[in-house]
């Protein structure tokens, strides 16, 4: 294995001896190692965050004190270490799957530029103060290699304040990606040089192999697991089976190219972020697995990296010591500080980048490890990289909470204000409470994927209703056994997102009038129907369950028809036509695709048909006030539409007007619908009239 690979990890032997021990050896039973991980994770982030730190500084610390340099309690076996390497491969993971390839490529100078001064500040401040202290040119370069590239220890820290998709937590997210390759590379050529294998085979194998493997993920890994949830996205257990393969796979794959593992993982989470929408169960449970279990395991392996006292055993390596840490945290401010100047952001958006981009952790030490066992470095620049790993991992959660918070309140205030504003205008947020009937087991998955993600989004509550119709007849133990089947599952998958849930069994004289009467009673905002494309002659005339509520509900009803799985959306197009389009329901509509676009990562599309020079006009305004450039379009409606389609879409359209002998929804849906069979639609219809009696 090339030393830039996954060897990087397998640091076991602590570098000095420990403190002391309560035991006479390291605890050996798996199960007392557990436990003892276990009631770290559980206690150490309560007990500091009373002294108001973040808890990941508590897990951090009490790695050191049951460490192999603190009371020995746990010994850094292999072990750990392949806990903790899992768990840094899902910090990376999290990070990618917060980082939108969209914004990433409509910002992406940002990232870029963050990325560049990151890493050029720290190599040439940290060559200059090595070279300053007596040290070689190359040993002074692998140095400052290590002080360009850093590790997210902080990331959890955002996640709680909900501030990562903050434009400086995007910049820092991408520009991670950047300085760490650049810094792995600087690695590997200084390593190369030394031992005289810098040839031209090196970089003719490394740049094309990398630019490939780079397209391999980013591409293929979101074709594959569109095909594999189409296949094979009944089976929850299947699905997270894939997302934790695509992730050791893109590590693994890293490593045989000689690039470090965790650039993998960031790669394999920006990939899979396409496919999974952020609100949906199975990204709940990724982001729970992860942040519950392996990152505080990784927290915990990197503080049992640390001896806090080693310096006071090596006095004259202080000098050294205090010279690295503090050129390791001027390089990041001044490229903090530096880029969001140029990017004219307010000082917290500095302090946070500051503070994701300051931690140092296990791949610094091993990286300077393997510059020791080649004899570029001595004992003293390691023993100073162990000092700046402790300094940099208990500082870079404090600054994160402290500025993050500043960012959390200011976004807090403007959403608060944008409410405000809203209600001054009269509207309303549709999905505070949304009713979704269950009664098929086959199309339930999409469409409480769709109820999830609007519920989510404007922290709602989630209604599951199942109706058993009453006809003068006892009703059966096995209909009821359904009911309670369905109800159940839609309970799992709500509490599976974390959302709340009121699942609602039902019997009435009617399915229709069941659903209607629940409405009322649970005080819904927003019903969601399943919708099988089509209706007969005979509901035309005499109506169907779709027909009676479309022609009674008294709120908005989005009847869904999903014959692809709604995470595989790849473009959401909304399509306005018709006089029933008017500019109070293209506003409510175009709140209902915005979410969906934002949430399912796929770009949006409006395709405009002109009416009336009026409502046009209108429409336009409304429209550059959004920042949104709509296709216009003339002709043949089905045509036009049909055409802004592409494999992946979701299509949304606003119910046209019906009358006696036509469909409920109006001919144009439908006929669309017809047209394009595979594709995902969504009909959004308005209350017409007052709910009707019974």
């Amino acid at each position: 294995m090339t030393p830039f690979g996954l060897a990087v990890y397998t640091l076991g032997k602590p570098l000095a001896l420990p403190l002391g021990q309560l035991l006479q050896e390291p605890l050996t039973d798996p199960v007392a190692i557990f436990l003892t991980i276990l009631a770290i994770m559980l206690v150490a982030p309560l007990l500091v965050e009373r002294l108001r730190l973040p808890g990941i500084i508590g897990l951090i610390l009490a790695g050191v004190l049951v460490g192999p340099h603190g009371l020995g309690i746990l010994e850094r076996d292999s072990t750990i270490v392949l806990l903790g390497t899992v768990g840094l491969l899902f910090l990376m993971f999290l990070g990618g799957l917060e980082t939108s390839l969209d914004d990433l490529k409509r910002d992406a100078e940002k990232p870029i530029i963050f990325g560049l001064a990151t890493f050029i500040v720290p190599m040439v401040l940290g060559t200059g103060v090595m070279i300053a202290l007596g040290y070689e040119f190359w040993a002074s370069v692998l140095v400052a290699s290590c002080l360009a590239s850093h590790t997210l220890v902080a990331l959890p820290v955002l996640t709680k304040l909900g501030i990562m998709r903050h434009p400086a937590s995007i910049a820092t997210l991408g520009g991670t990606l950047i300085t760490n390759v650049l810094a792995l590379l600087v690695l590997a050529v200084v390593v190369k040089t030394d031992q005289g294998d810098l040839t031209l085979s090196f970089w003719l194998f490394l740049i094309p192999a990398l630019t490939i493997y780079t397209f391999a993920v980013l591409w293929g890994v979101p074709k594959l697991g569109r095909w594999f949830f189409k296949k094979f996205g009944h089976d929850e257990g299947a699905e997270f089976t894939f997302v934790l393969a695509a992730l050791f796979v893109a590590s693994y794959l890293a490593s045989l190219i000689e690039i470090e593992p965790i650039v993998g993982a960031f790669l394999a989470g920006v990939a899979i972020t396409q496919i999974i929408p952020r609100l949906s169960p199975l990204m709940n449970r990724v982001q729970f697995i992860g942040n519950t279990l392996f990152v505080p395991i990784f927290l915990i392996s990197v503080g049992m990296l640390v001896d806090p006292l080693i310096l006071l055993r090596e006095p004259q390596g202080l000098l050294i010591a205090a010279v690295i840490v503090l050129a390791e945290l001027a390089s990041k401010f001044i490229a903090a500080w530096g880029s969001t100047r140029w990017f004219k952001w307010k000082f917290p958006s500095a302090m946070v980048m500051f503070g994701l981009s300051m931690a140092q952790a296990a791949s610094t030490l091993a990286a300077i490890t393997i510059a020791f066992d080649i004899g570029l470095v001595d004992e003293l620049v390691v023993n100073a990289i162990i000092a700046m790993i402790l300094v940099s991992c208990v500082l870079s959660p404090w600054v994160v909470a402290r500025w993050g918070g500043q960012i959390q309140s200011q976004l807090s205030d403007a959403a608060e204000g944008e409410s405000q504003a809203t209600l001054e205008k009269g509207s309303t947020t549709l999905g505070k409470r949304i009713l979704i009937p269950v009664a098929n087991p086959s199309t339930e998955d999409n469409l409480l994927q769709l109820a999830i993600i609007l519920t989510k989004r404007v922290g709602g509550t989630l209604l599951p209703l199942h109706v058993l119709p009453d006809r003068n007849q006892p009703i059966a133990n096995a209909d009821k056994t359904r009911q309670n089947r369905l109800l159940d599952t839609a309970e799992t998958i709500a509490h599976a997102a974390a959302i709340p849930v009121e699942t609602i069994g039902r019997i009435d004289d009617s399915v229709a009038w069941g659903i209607l009467r629940a409405l009322q009673e649970r005080e819904a905002d927003l019903l969601i129907c399943g919708w099988k494309g089509f209706s007969t002659y005979q509901e035309n005339f005499f109506g169907s369950v779709i027909d009676t509520i479309v022609r009674s509900a008294t709120i908005p009803v989005l009847i869904s028809r999903f014959p692809q799985p709604i995470e595989n959306t790849e473009q959401v197009v909304l399509a306005i036509t018709g006089r029933p389009a008017t500019l109070g329901r293209v506003k409510s509509t175009l709140a209902i695709a915005q979410s969906l676009a934002e949430e399912l990562k796929a770009p949006l599309q409006v395709v405009q048909m002109p009416v009336s020079p009026a409502r046009d006009r209108k429409l336009t305004a409304l429209f550059e006030e959004k920042a949104i450039a709509p296709q216009l379009a003339q002709g043949n409606t089905i045509r036009r539409v049909s055409e802004a389609i592409q494999p992946n879409t979701l299509l949304i359209l606003i119910s046209s007007a019906h009358s006696v002998g036509q469909p409920a929804l109006g001919r144009e849906p439908e006929a669309i619908t017809r047209a394009n069979w595979e594709t995902n639609i969504i009909v959004v219809n308005f209350p017409a009239q007052p709910l009707k009696s019974s």
